[in-house]
């Protein structure tokens, strides 16, 4: 009986046994020989990381691009807003009459008025 009660105590496993007995499987599973059997899968693996690290630069100098651009596109909106608001400026009234003066020329006293042709009298 005796011996009986050595083989269950010798088959019952305690946490830190099994703790290191996961350990030895898992050095197992990482040995020399499981490498070799995985090389093309770390391979892949490896090129997707290549990938993934390209990707993220090209998106970054991309982004890069885009802010600059940004800047670039807002710098000539702000110089469109300033020429048309000068332009509107110029082409007030008294403006344009002020800077006519300097040429010598001065505003009408008279209204326009339209020439036509009477269309009864002018022969084909």
């Amino acid at each position: 009986m005796s011996t009986d009660a050595n083989i269950a105590a010798e088959q019952e496993v305690t946490p830190v046994q099994r703790v290191r007995n996961d350990w030895k499987t898992l050095v197992e599973k990482v040995s020399y020989k499981a490498i070799v059997n995985n090389v093309p899968f770390l391979a892949f693996v490896a090129l997707l990381c290549v990938l993934y690290i390209n990707n993220t630069q090209h998106a970054v100098e991309m982004q890069r691009e885009l802010n600059k651009q940004n800047k670039t596109l807002k710098e000539l909106r702000w110089k469109y807003m300033d020429i048309k608001t000068q332009l509107m400026y110029t082409r007030m009234e008294t403006e344009v009459i002020r800077k006519a003066s300097a040429l010598g020329l001065k505003p009408m006293e008279l209204p326009a008025y339209t020439v036509s042709i009477d269309s009864t009298s002018v022969k084909p």
